[in-house]
């Protein structure tokens, strides 16, 4: 008979995306063994019930109850995995007690990360150690925020382990392995201009415009738009009519799109990992001019937003609806 631990730790990865739930949940459950039907049951939970209910990875990462009769393997696996974010929790705040400038480590990254790579392992390793992947020492102790870095130092290496990683820190963080921070309907106010990445872009801020500490050089300067912390791929939507002056690739915006609304307003979007609109080309409020991602200088999946009135930015908040 398949080893039951391992089977889960498949079945969770598979099962954290709601489509693969609904279609191959049950598949998994009926050959491989009847205890993993528990398991599939609990993930899909969230497929066919309300908000209330919870996959494999949020009871591990949000707590709650486990059902009565689930099999004490499982019981005592999600237990473990509770008391490792636990030592996580403590060696997280301790690292950010010596962070400058009001800096602190994404305590969801380090455990999406951990989660992937001990879920259902024997041991888990000391919680510190697993912690000190996530910063620099040299010159000044300050937060890695490079993705592929953190990944290296970790010894997530896959691909599969990458996108699996991803997949649970957006579940946990979006409510979606896909993400939230998109939509799949334009967002668009009383007087028409839409959110790039639908309604719940409020949510999802993660640098406004104006003056701030840079993620790189760690020097005071501004920003020139905001940016909204998006999974890759995720749709964006032009902010209004407008016809498209730039599509291409820079150093720093990376795969850039900016659109010519008349009347000497302008929106740009940055950060990209797909154009798909050409210069020339006229679109509407609401349209997908790019999918989101983190080329250029990016530290990670976001959309760089900026309005332009006269060529001079403005703050995109006093726009978005």
């Amino acid at each position: 008979m398949a080893d039951p631990v391992l089977l889960a730790r498949l079945s969770a990865a598979a099962l954290t995306d709601e489509g693969t739930r609904k279609r191959t949940g049950w598949v998994i459950a009926a050959v491989f063994s009847p205890l993993i039907l528990v398991l599939a049951l609990l993930c899909s939970l969230a497929a066919g019930g309300s908000s209330g209910n919870a996959s494999i990875v949020e009871l591990c990462f949000n707590g709650g109850e486990l059902p009565p009769d689930a099999p004490a393997e499982y019981v005592a696996t999600i237990e473990v995995m509770r008391s490792s974010f636990a030592l996580l929790d403590e060696a997280i705040a301790a690292v950010n007690e010596q962070l400058e400038g009001g800096e602190s480590l994404d305590a969801l990254r380090v455990k999406a990360i951990f989660y992937v790579l001990y879920f259902g392992a024997e041991v888990h390793g000391d919680a510190q150690s697993f912690v000190d992947c996530f910063v620099s020492r040299v010159p000044q102790l300050v937060p890695v925020t490079d993705l592929e870095e953190i990944y290296r130092r970790t010894g997530v290496v896959t691909a599969e382990q990458q996108a699996n990683a991803e997949a649970v820190y957006n579940l946990v963080r979006y409510g979606s392995a896909g993400g939230t921070g998109g939509s799949d309907a334009p967002f668009i106010g009383a007087d028409g201009f839409c959110s790039p990445v639908g309604a719940n872009w409020r949510n999802i801020v993660t640098s406004e415009f104006g003056y701030r500490k840079d993620p790189f050089t760690g020097q005071t300067k501004g920003h020139s738009g905001m940016d909204l912390a998006v999974p890759t791929g995720t749709s964006v939507r032009a902010a209004l009519p407008g016809t498209v002056t730039i599509s291409q690739y820079s150093s720093s915006y990376g795969y850039y799109v900016m659109i010519d609304h008349g009347g000497g307003l302008a929106t740009l979007y940055a950060h990209n990992s797909k154009l798909l609109v050409s210069v020339g080309q006229t679109v509407n409020a609401g349209d997908v001019v790019s999918l989101s991602g983190s080329t250029g200088r990016s530290t990670g999946p976001h959309l760089h937003f900026e309005v332009r009135v006269n060529g001079e930015r403005t703050d995109p908040r006093s726009y978005l609806p």
